[in-house]
């Protein structure tokens, strides 16, 4: 028993730890896009096909006028014609918290050292920094966004990307977009902890990004966020039904990595869970043993007054002492562990950036893994509490009984 008990509070321990590292993992993740991207972004213009305006003159009603659209399909044009209007339009929704104009283009870095493909972001910087952490993942530059800001031809460049070009804060870089050529200085340099981000994104000014690419107007996409992310794709549905331009959730333009992370805190609960299974079938193997040998000790009991259901209880009595002692055990271990395993260092660079394990502290990782060992224990105690609560005095007597 003393084995099972053990055995449970292992599989409870263990289950909370994986649980808080795979959830841990996630929601770091979950921050780094958010902090980088944006919780919803606003591109490219819906132009009602022919099919959707004819079901439009036909029906006035307009669900089923979104209905035909959705069904006929949808035309897009590339960018954002009229980005003040959208941005103004976008601040009067409740859910949004910060609103960002950007013009983006392809160009190619030129440092003394090599060149390299890149991509221009234009930007507002306070708009910016309201939709993004940007202020937060300046990791080199004296100056940093106070040089961006006063500099007209300052650049904040990708850490990874700099790295690349052998880039210093301080230092000139050219970028050619088609034949136009321009020198630029670099004020800071930024580590947003996904390399795909940090190898070609340079950040300028609006102003400047639209001299260099000669988008005299528009914009490529507007960045958005929002004070409940998890509304996410409520309010893009909404904002794309309202501005008729495309509008992406963080969850729809993150869904691959997403369900990689779900499906890694499924599997991890799968496997831990056997843990508590095998230390439930040990529970129940000694229950078993004790209903076989205590069978004249249970004749006595019935022969005083004891009614089966009496029986029953003592053994569901016992599972849930086991259970309890387990649970409290359990709980305490995966506190300390999370715990501990949260300040161990680990270098982690691929689609995001950490220097530790990242642990995320819920309290449903304690109830789904104090229910999992309450239907494995309880079943296994169950199983022999019946068995002994069916045993008759008589039949033990003659040893009959089965």
């Amino acid at each position: 028993m003393l084995m099972s008990l053990a055995g449970i509070v292992f599989g409870i321990g263990f289950f909370i730890v994986t649980q808080a590292q795979t959830s841990g993992f996630e929601q770091f993740f979950i921050r780094t896009i958010l902090g980088t991207n944006g919780a919803i972004r606003i591109e490219d213009k819906i132009q009602s096909t022919i099919f959707a305006i004819a079901a439009a003159g036909h029906d006035a009603d307009a669900s089923k006028f979104e209905v035909a659209a959705d069904r006929a399909g949808r035309k897009y044009i590339e960018g954002v014609e009229d980005p003040a209007l959208i941005t103004d339009a976008l601040r009067k929704f409740r859910n949004v918290s910060g609103v960002s104009a950007v013009v983006q283009g392809s160009v190619i870095a030129d440092s003394t050292f090599k060149n390299d493909a890149a991509k221009i972001y234009g930007i507002n910087l306070e708009d910016h920094l309201a939709v993004s952490d940007l202020g937060s993942q300046i990791v080199r530059g004296a100056g940093g966004l106070e040089d961006f800001r006063t500099t007209p031809q300052g650049l904040l460049v990708g850490k990874v990307l700099a790295d690349r070009l052998q880039l210093s804060p301080g230092d000139s870089l050219i970028l050619q977009a088609g034949t136009e050529q321009r020198r630029y200085r670099v004020s800071a340099l930024y580590e947003t902890g996904v390399s795909d981000i940090d190898r070609v994104r340079i950040y300028m000014h609006l102003g400047e990004a639209r001299s260099l690419l000669k988008k005299t107007s528009g914009a490529s996409f507007i960045q958005v966020t929002l004070f409940d992310r998890d509304r996410a794709p409520q309010d893009a549905a909404k904002m794309e039904q309202v501005l008729r331009h495309g509008a992406k959730g963080w969850q729809e333009r993150e869904k691959t990595w997403l369900e990689v992370f779900r499906a890694l805190r499924v599997s991890s609960a799968l496997t831990v869970s056997t843990i508590i299974l095998i230390s439930g079938l040990g529970m129940f193997n000694t229950l078993a043993m004790i209903v076989i040998e205590k069978t004249k000790e249970i004749a006595i009991l019935r022969s005083m007054g004891y009614t089966r259901s009496d029986i029953s209880r003592i053994f569901i009595w016992l599972g849930a002492i086991v259970l309890v002692m387990g649970t409290v055990g359990g709980w305490i271990m995966g506190a300390g562990v999370t715990y501990g395993v949260s300040k161990l260092p680990i270098r982690i660079r691929g689609i995001f950036s950490a220097d530790s394990f990242q642990v995320y502290w819920s309290i449903w990782h304690y109830v789904v893994a104090t229910l999992t060992a309450a239907v494995v224990v309880m079943t296994a105690a169950v199983i022999p509490a019946r068995r002994a609560a069916r045993l008759e005095p008589g039949d033990i007597i003659r040893g009959t009984s089965q």
